[in-house]
Parts: C-alpha cells; structure tokens; sequence
C-alpha cells in the first residue's frame, strides 16, 4: 500500500512540483538529523532535548536492548505486495509508529507542535500533543483532529476535570495520561547546557542566539512576533505562566498525589480513548487494564526520569502476556530504526512512538525534515519486512525473534 494514502498523495504532488530542502539530501536515518540540529540550535535548547537524567543509564539501557534481539528471517516467500498498516482504536494508520510527545517544542521551530501533528496527519499516522506545550491545544485539534493529547494532570480533581473538558472540547478522542513524574527528576545535564524552566535570559543564550541566526530569526523572533511570549498553553483549563515567569516552578509541581483512585475518576469522567504512559512493571500493567485505560505505553520516558530504570523493550513482551495480545499496549523508548519497530512488533507491541528524532527532525527543516523522517522510517520497515518474509504487520510475531544475550523464543 501507498505510505502517503489519501491526505498523503496531496503531499507527494506538491513535494514533486518544488525542491526538498538542500539539507536533506545529506539525511540518510533518523540518526543524521542529531548532529545538524545541534548546529542549527542553541546550546541551552539542544540540551535540553538530547539529555537523559544523571549518568544516562536508563537511556543507554533503551539501546542496549534493542541491540540484545536479532530476527530470524524467512525466505522463499511471495512479499511482492507489502502494507504495513495497522489498526487502533478503530482508527487505520499508515505505519506502526508515531511522534511521541515532547514539551517545549515550539523552541526547536516555529509552531513545532503544528508542524508535527500536521505532518503526522498527512501520512497518516500518531501524533501526540504535549501537555507541556507552548502552543494552545486548541490550534492543533482543528488543523489535526486525529492528534493524540497527552496530560500532566493538575493536583486537585476540580482542575482535573476542567483540563479533561478542555480537552474533550477541543476535538481530541485520546487522552494520554503520563504517571512516571511523581517528582521532578534530575536533570543535571539539561542544566550543565544552560537550560532551565523557568527559561533565564543570560548572556550564554543570548551569544547562542546570535551566532544561530537562521534560529534566532525564523524561530524565537517570529514566535514573539507573531504569537507573543511563549506560554506554557495546555498544563491546565486556562492559559500557564509564560516559559520566563518564576511561576512556571509551581506550574510543574509533580504529580505524587495521583494514586490508582484517580485514575478510576479519570475513566469515569473521560468519555474518549484513554491511554497510560510511562508503564514499567507487569503489575501496574494488569492495574491500568483493570481501571478501565483503553491501552498502555511501556515507557521509561526516555530515560530522562529514573536513572537505571529497566529498558521498555525488556518488559514488553511480559506486559503483553499479562494484558493479552489483544489489548493495545504501545511502547517508546530509543528507537530510532526500521528494524528498531519491527522488533518491538514482534513482541506484541501494537504501535511504537519515538520523540527525540522528530524533534530534531523539525528542528532542522521544519514539516519538510519531520516528512522527510517519517518517509525514512517507512522506507526501512517496507525493506526490512521483505527481507524477514512478511507482507503486513499482523505476521510479525516472536517468532521471528532471538534474544541474542539470555536466550531465544
């Protein structure tokens, strides 16, 4: 099947009739967009996207267990006609990955949040809107109505239920909840690069700005310009404190008071797709299921909350035993790959979200680099799929895989 079906074949004739950006010739992977946002974006900023809380264990523990699985392969089989869509929550998407969501990323390009959720709408897959945005919710949901809004819920159930109607009332059908920020974690290297919230204007950020002029100019200049002081938009029913205001700290406050009670409300009041993110443990799994969340991301958030926490590959596959195979259980965490989905797929995971990536991706060429990436990763699960013997996603399953350390299935 077509990657860019239905709003997609509109993208590709209007791709084909003007030049991609030079720039992107010289992106192959996901990967090669690191190193060009780096140049392109203030230190502080890119800090705070690459970084991993404390030492980087939990991040380096993502990749770590990718590179543990192999496939084995099949030959000899017709694979001449080739889809890899998939199916969830009665919605068909283009491929089995999405745009994972990340705050604060109006910083990276103008209106970033936009220009993920509108390149994600026009191939055809997930996209999920941060609570930590810097746009209104409001903006996205009417460009990009099938986008995903994901909540830091605020302590009292009142501006619970305020932020739920605002969302609901914004046109978005799947609330993600994120429950693994009991607490703030330390983000000791987001501050080594000069990043905080709230955002302090110093001369370090100012020289960065200047000497990134194509920044300065196309993204920081023309959101004030045009869009005023960033706000932090969606952390509650109302408008947040701007990102340079000392009330952001009380904005963030953390969610230690949520308790699996909570949840039961929130599925009671939440009339949409509910979805829990930041799932590690088997048990919290099967509680998540049993409350009523209609799926689950396993998640270490990217390594950027506990340091050492286990990898969400790892705990995939007993997640899905526990839950059933049935039920949508979604994962994140350090893919960066065609061959990086496809092995998670093959242990039961129904859709995989990477962040980091697309981040950067925008960073570099705005919804041309995030199309640009979403079309790389297409591409690597379309050839990988061939190679290991299967036409749609559906086929793939641990079969197909080797733990390589510890053991095969």
């Amino acid at each position: 099947m077509n990657f860019f079906e239905r709003n997609g074949q509109e993208y590709l004739r209007r791709r084909a009739s003007g030049k991609p950006p030079r720039i992107l010739g010289q992106i192959l992977s996901l990967n090669d967009f690191e190193e060009q946002a780096r140049r392109l974006l203030p230190r502080p900023i890119f800090g705070y996207i690459s970084s991993a809380a404390e030492d980087g264990q939990s991040f380096q523990n993502n990749w770590a267990a990718l590179r543990n699985h192999g496939f084995v392969t099949r030959v000899l089989r017709d694979v001449s006609q080739r889809s890899q869509v998939v199916e969830l929550f009665g919605e068909k998407y283009t491929s089995p990955f999405g745009i994972a969501p990340m705050g604060i990323n109006a910083l990276s390009t103008y209106r970033c949040d936009q220009v993920l959720a509108n390149s994600a709408s026009q191939a055809g897959i997930v996209s999920i809107m941060s609570g930590a945005s810097l746009m209104p919710m409001e903006m996205v949901a009417m460009e990009s109505p099938r986008t995903w809004f994901q909540a830091y819920l605020p302590s009292q159930w009142p501006a619970m239920e305020a932020l739920m109607d605002r969302v609901a009332n914004a046109g978005f059908k799947t609330l993600v909840i994120t429950v693994d920020i009991p607490v703030h974690a330390n983000r000791e290297n987001s501050a080594r690069s000069g990043f905080g919230v709230p955002l302090r204007p110093s001369f370090g950020l100012a020289w960065d700005g200047v000497t990134r002029p194509r920044w300065l100019l196309n993204t920081l200049l023309r959101t004030i310009v045009c869009d005023g002081m960033p706000h932090f938009e969606n952390l509650f029913a109302t408008r947040g404190s701007p990102i340079l205001s000392a009330k952001v700290a009380n904005d963030f406050a953390g969610t230690s008071h949520l308790s699996w009670e909570h949840l039961a409300g929130i599925r009671k009041h939440w009339k949409g797709n509910l979805v829990i993110k930041g799932i590690l443990s088997v048990s919290d799994a099967l509680l998540a299921k049993n409350c009523g969340a209609d799926g689950v991301i396993v998640s270490n958030h990217g390594g950027r909350q506990l340091d050492g926490a286990v990898a969400p590959l790892d705990m995939l596959e007993g997640v899905v035993k526990v839950v059933g195979s049935h039920y949508p259980v979604m994962v994140d965490g350090g893919f960066r790959r065609g061959s990086d989905i496809l092995k998670a797929l093959a242990l039961g995971a129904k859709m995989v979200f990477i962040g980091r990536p697309f981040n950067y991706a925008a960073a570099v060429a705005s919804q041309a680099g995030v199309m640009h990436a979403i079309q790389l990763l297409h591409d690597e699960i379309d050839r990988n799929m061939a190679m290991m013997g299967v036409t749609n996603c559906s086929q793939i399953d641990e079969k197909y895989m080797v733990r390589i350390n510890g053991g095969g299935h």
